[in-house]
């Protein structure tokens, strides 16, 4: 697994402003624009996420490689079959027009209505609970996922087609709250300087469902732990054999580990790589009957933007396999206490210099430069 060192941290993951907007201190000029980050079509759909938003990166990938398998009308039919909301409303009108050749950038979203650890009456709040950009060179032949922490100090911009510097500091997860996904689409592209050419989002409850269709996943347990939700797991230190259930339950937990958020997000690096590993060895890419069931399993699991081309994706993505993927956290000096709050803050200089390759497509360069750790 491939990762940047994240500085021990635990935060309490929650965007404690109201949902009217930010309530943070404002951000002091159009300086601020993609620094506070550093270091680290149609009515509008509200549907369900997961809260593991970097295993859409995955499935975006496993995606590709088995649609080559079918006949295009196959693809096409899966691609019918995918929920789509209007991720892009608002924003202004001088997006990038989406083309199979050249980088593509995907950002990965989650967020659970249905997490345990929501109390009733907030059953319906939107939160983002995993973000991550996706970029994949114009020679389609890697990627590279960049987790960012959920509880990153932001500058987040009042509205939708808000000038960057034009809004109030909050946890990234909170643009959720104030503007649905496609404020946080406009959040994250102030802050990296980084155009987003399409978005996926995973529904928690249904990638159950994509595990089990793979027979389960080995993970390796760092830390004998007791899960803090029923029924109260036991995961014991060592290589584990998860079903859908356990696994989910696994990559939810936080509390009992020192590094807490950071180490949800190598848990979570570490099991999108795993059903990866899975799919690719267990047979599912060979026998139609498994590759149906699995393909008709993510298709229910995930929501994309209006645009979003599976069909595309099989003709960018056909040469990617797994060992050419790349973890990485956005650089990061760890939590702090910041208006009461305890929040991740960036690390600026590294932040911005690892954006600035992604904006460029030049990932290889600042890879060769600063060496990934390897698992």
């Amino acid at each position: 697994m491939s990762a940047t060192t994240s500085p021990s941290g635990n935060s309490s993951g929650r965007a404690s402003v109201p949902p009217s907007g930010p309530a943070s201190a404002r951000p002091t000029g159009p300086g601020d624009r993609g620094h506070s980050y550093q270091g680290g079509k149609g009515p509008r759909v509200r549907p369900r996420w997961g809260r593991i938003a970097l295993v859409a990166g995955g499935v975006a990938v496993i995606l590709a490689l088995v649609g080559g398998i079918f006949a295009v009308n196959y693809v096409s039919g899966i691609d019918k079959d995918l929920k789509r909301t209007n991720a892009f409303s608002g924003l202004s009108a001088d997006r990038p027009a989406k083309t199979v050749e050249g980088a593509v950038n995907i950002l990965l979203v989650g967020s659970d209505s249905r997490d345990p650890d929501t109390k009733d009456d907030a059953a319906n709040a939107w939160r983002a609970d995993t973000l991550m950009v996706m970029h994949v060179p114009a020679d389609h032949k890697s990627a590279q996922l960049i987790s960012i922490p959920r509880d990153l100090w932001v500058v987040v911009p009042k509205s939708n087609d808000a000038a960057c510097s034009d809004g109030s500091r909050a946890k990234i997860n909170a643009s959720f709250a104030f503007g649905g996904l496609p404020r946080a689409v406009h959040t994250v592209e102030c802050l990296t300087d980084v155009k987003i050419d399409n978005v996926m989002a995973i529904d928690f409850g249904g990638f159950k469902e994509v595990t089990d269709a793979l027979g389960g996943v080995d993970l390796k347990v760092d830390q004998s732990i007791t899960s803090i939700h029923k029924p109260f797991r036991v995961f014991k230190k060592g290589m584990m054999h998860m079903d859908g259930a356990q696994a989910l339950d696994w990559v939810r937990q936080r509390k009992q580990f020192p590094r807490g958020d950071f180490a949800r997000m190598q848990h979570q690096q570490e099991f999108l790589k795993a059903l990866m590993d899975k799919a690719a060895s267990s047979g599912t890419l060979t026998s139609p009957g498994k590759l149906d069931g699995f393909l008709n399993a993510v298709a229910k699991a995930v929501t994309v933007d209006q645009d979003f081309s599976l069909k595309d994706m099989v003709l960018q993505f056909r040469s990617l396999r797994g060992d050419n993927l790349t973890f990485l956290t956005s650089p990061n000096k760890g939590s702090e206490t910041i208006a009461g709050q305890s929040v991740v803050v960036s690390d600026r200089e590294k932040a911005l210099a690892l954006f600035q390759a992604v904006a460029a497509d030049k990932m290889a360069e600042w890879m060769a430069a600063n060496p990934v750790k390897k698992s």
